[in-house]
């Protein structure tokens, strides 16, 4: 199954083709394969994930989110699939679709009871997030995220080791660890989502920092990293499942904010 003629990475990720471990599926053609990490939890990864997610689909690409948050999935109820079940043979697993056509797999698909904690070692968990890769069908996809737990431990290493990432859209500042991750193991950080960076006054419209200020520009420049987009706190985010419910201008101001970003991951995959 390791072939680099059908890797949406070759060429690409620092690999040898003689000593590359990384198990590629043939029923499937993924042409791009995004990481999405952050250096913490709490700062919106999942959200953001999703809304790139939407935001590409609504662009007529065709995409798909792996949730390789294996003990702390959060997917399934931001995309409104929380009661889905995936189902499959021995050798492969049919992701879930949702309303607007985006592929999704998660664990919570493959158990009875979302509410049951997944009690594995990081052996386990890693394996698990590769079954995703090579056992799920996930076909013909543009763009494939990949939601990655917080922080720099088993699983965001089984990802970018043994999956074929083109590369990884980091969310928040706190990320110098998580960045120098990608550097080590030669994946490319493509760009910083800074979510919850401020709140807009419901009055006048007036964008109003609520922490203490930083130098966003020393920081992308340390870290040769470019900012691609910042979003204020905001309620619509928390409830994106319902988005087919929000009224024009909240829908259209929510995609707005993440617009920036998805205009700079199609420019800098070429397509």
């Amino acid at each position: 199954m390791s072939n680099c003629n059908s890797c949406p990475s070759k060429g690409t990720c620092g690999k040898q083709a003689d000593s590359c471990g990384i198990q590629n599926n043939e029923r499937n053609k993924i042409r791009h394969v995004i990481g999405v990490m952050s250096g913490k939890g709490g700062v919106g990864k999942s959200s953001m994930s999703v809304l790139m997610a939407k935001e590409m689909a609504r662009r007529g690409f065709r995409v798909g989110i792996m949730d390789a948050d294996i003990t702390g999935p959060s997917i399934p109820r931001l995309m409104g699939l929380e009661h889905a079940q995936a189902f499959g043979t021995n050798d492969a697993i049919e992701p879930v679709v949702d309303k607007d056509g985006i592929k999704v797999m998660s664990l919570n698909f493959l158990m009875e009871d979302e509410n049951q904690p997944v009690v594995w070692r990081g052996p386990i968990v890693a394996n698990a997030v590769k079954q995703f890769w090579t056992d799920v069908v996930w076909e013909e996809l543009d763009y494939l995220f990949i939601d990655m737990p917080p922080g720099t431990g088993d699983v965001a290493l089984t990802v970018l080791q043994s999956l074929p990432v083109s590369g990884v859209i980091m969310v928040s500042m706190i990320v110098s660890k998580a960045i120098n991750m990608c550097k080590q193991v030669k994946v490319e950080v493509l760009g910083i989502i800074e979510n919850m960076s401020y709140v807009v006054c419901p009055d006048c419209g007036k964008r109003i920092e609520i922490f203490q200020h930083r130098n966003v520009e020393d920081f992308v420049r340390e870290n040769e990293v470019p900012l691609w987009a910042e979003l204020p706190m905001m309620d619509s985010i928390s409830r994106i499942y319902k988005d087919d419910d929000f009224d024009t201008e909240t829908a259209q101001q929510m995609y707005a904010w993440i617009s920036p970003a998805a205009d700079q991951l199609i420019e800098k995959m070429g397509k």
